[in-house]
């Protein structure tokens, strides 16, 4: 019985669209040719950011990203960039009486961002909160943590096979993927993924489901 459902951020929780669009107006090129550039490092397994090394090979990227901030142009999260199924799935699965934990790879800014949304979550943590990223074995340790249940009553909900599926299940936890931005819909019918994910959904409404077998 699953008692804890921990979910992914960025193509899980949140659209990415305004984060790429940020980026692309920052560096001065079409926001197509960046969307182009994520889509052709997630079809070779390779992080997002390798997409920004494509259009400026000495790119700091850290460095580049403080300069958005004290630039007035950084991180930014609004209803509108939540998915719709978001917060019915949430709210659904705490009236179920089942502790719902946010916990993804994003900066301290966007933990904040989120909380201030006020989502329908136990608890809202990021990596960069943490200190320690996924697919680390110690994020998940920390998420095993923050369950206050089992890892195997624990439900860890992302669209990242590197970084959600495989790392979660080797924790001992229960995984679904979800059939969800360019990560998810990539991979989706992987071998790999599909021995690897314990349930496959295409919205997050389907969680109820599960939690309620």
């Amino acid at each position: 019985m699953i008692e804890t459902v921990v979910f992914d951020v960025g193509e899980t929780l949140t659209k990415d669209d305004r984060y790429w669009a940020s980026w692309a107006d920052w560096l001065g090129v079409p926001r197509h040719t960046v969307s182009a550039l994520v889509g052709g490092v997630v079809t070779r397994g390779r992080d997002n950011a390798e997409a920004l090394r494509l259009l400026s090979p000495d790119i700091d990227v850290a460095a580049a990203y403080h300069a958005r901030e004290a630039a007035g142009r950084g991180e930014y999260l609004a209803e509108t960039d939540l998915y719709p199924d978001v917060r019915p799935a949430l709210g659904g699965l705490r009236k179920q009486g089942l502790r719902v934990v946010i916990a993804g790879n994003q900066t301290s800014r966007v933990g904040e961002l989120l909380r201030d949304l006020d989502l329908p979550a136990d608890l809202v943590v990021t990596s960069g909160e943490w200190g320690v990223a996924k697919p680390d074995p110690s994020f998940f340790a920390r998420v095993i943590e923050v369950a206050q249940a089992a890892p195997e009553q624990t439900l860890y909900v992302g669209d990242h096979p590197a970084n959600d599926i495989y790392p979660a299940k080797a924790a001992g936890l229960r995984a679904a993927h979800i059939r969800r931005g360019p990560w998810g819909y990539w991979w989706a019918d992987d071998p790999t993924l599909v021995d690897a994910a314990d349930w496959r959904i295409a919205s997050l409404t389907q969680v109820a489901s599960i939690t309620a077998e």
